[in-house]
C-alpha cells in the first residue's frame, strides 16, 4: 500500500505531468529539475546514490516534455508558467519545504522558485546554469554572449526543428562537442525528437524573452549550493562567480575541474556527496569537507 504514496504524476494549469519518485518514502525530499535537451532520466545516477543514503528523490518531466503537458503556445512557457509546474508538484508532495537540485534549464526554474517561493524551498543545488540577473551579466562581461550563441537560433521558428531533424550528424557533433557521449545523443533523439518533443522543449528559448524583470533581480534568501564545471561548453566561470550576488542566504560555489556540462551524468558520484554535504549543514554550521576543499 505505501507505494500507493508514490508521486508518478500531478497536474497544473490543466496540464498532467509525469513525474519518476524513487527512493524511501519516509526520507526528505530532493526535487530534481532537468535541462535541455533531456528528460527525468537524467538523473537516474544521482536519484540512486541519494536513494542508497535514505533520501526520497522526485523528479518531473516538465512542461513541454511530460506527453501530456505539451501547450503548443509560447507564452505557455514563460517563467511563471514553469515555476507553478514545481510548485504545484510541492504541494502534490505535501507543501514542503523539500530540497531542490536543478540542472542547466531546470536550475533556472531552480533560481527562480527559491526566489519567489522560498518556504517551500528548505535548500537550493543549482548545477551549471547560474541566476538569470547573473547570466545575463556574464553577457557583458565575458564571453558568454559567444557561448550562447545556439540560444538565439533556438528562438526562431521552424529552423532549429530543421536543423535538428534533417541535419543529425551536425547537431550530434554539437552535442559531443559539449562532452556529451554518442549514447546520450541516441537518447535525444529517442526521448526528444522522435517522442514529439522537439518544439514544445524548444518554446521554453523562444519564451526567454517573456521573463517578468523581477525574475532577474529577485534574490534568493534559501541556502545556495552552485555547482560548475570547468570544462562547460556553454556557461562561463563568470557567471558562476556573479550567482554568489544574488543569494541573500548561505553560499558555496564549487568548481568541478574537470566536468563538462553533463554534470548529472558524468560526474553523479560527485554530485551526489555536494548534494547530501548541502543537505547536511545546518544554518550558521561551518562547511563540511567538500566546501572546505572548495575555498581552497
Amino acid at each position: 500500500m505505501d507505494e500507493a504514496r508514490r508521486v508518478t504524476s500531478f497536474h497544473h494549469d490543466g496540464l498532467t505531468f509525469d513525474a519518476v519518485d524513487t527512493g524511501p518514502l519516509d526520507g526528505e525530499v530532493i526535487v530534481l529539475l532537468h535541462g535541455w535537451p533531456q528528460t527525468a532520466k537524467c538523473w537516474a545516477r544521482v536519484a540512486a546514490r541519494l536513494n542508497a543514503d535514505g533520501y526520497r528523490t522526485v523528479a518531473p518531466n516538465q512542461r513541454g516534455y511530460s506527453p501530456l503537458a505539451r501547450p503548443r503556445r509560447i507564452g505557455a512557457y514563460r517563467m511563471p508558467h514553469l515555476v507553478g509546474d514545481v510548485v504545484a508538484l510541492i504541494e502534490r508532495l505535501g507543501g514542503g519545504p523539500v530540497h531542490v537540485v536543478g540542472h542547466d534549464w531546470g536550475a533556472a526554474v531552480a533560481w527562480a522558485l527559491a526566489g519567489r517561493h522560498p518556504a517551500a524551498v528548505r535548500t537550493l543545488t543549482t548545477v551549471s546554469v547560474p541566476h538569470s540577473g547573473a547570466f545575463m551579466r556574464s553577457m557583458l562581461s565575458s564571453d558568454q554572449l559567444f557561448r550562447s550563441y545556439y540560444m538565439g537560433l533556438f528562438q526562431l521558428p521552424k529552423l532549429p526543428e530543421l536543423f535538428v531533424t534533417r541535419c543529425r550528424g551536425l547537431f550530434e557533433k554539437m552535442l559531443t562537442g559539449t562532452g556529451m557521449t554518442r549514447d546520450e545523443v541516441d537518447t535525444v533523439y529517442a526521448d526528444i525528437v522522435e517522442a514529439g518533443a522537439l518544439t514544445t522543449s524548444l518554446n521554453w528559448y523562444r519564451a526567454m524573452m517573456l521573463t517578468p524583470p523581477g525574475y532577474l533581480t529577485r534574490k534568493v534568501p534559501v541556502p545556495v549550493l552552485h555547482v560548475w564545471g570547468a570544462r562547460d561548453a556553454a556557461l562561463s566561470r563568470r557567471g558562476a562567480e556573479l550567482a554568489r550576488e544574488f543569494a541573500s542566504g548561505p553560499y558555496r560555489l564549487e568548481v568541478l575541474p574537470h566536468a563538462t556540462h553533463w554534470i548529472p551524468e558524468h560526474d553523479a558520484e560527485r554530485l551526489a556527496a555536494l548534494v547530501r554535504e548541502s543537505i547536511a549543514v545546518k544554518p550558521g554550521a561551518a562547511p563540511g569537507p567538500l566546501a572546505a576543499a572548495a575555498a581552497n
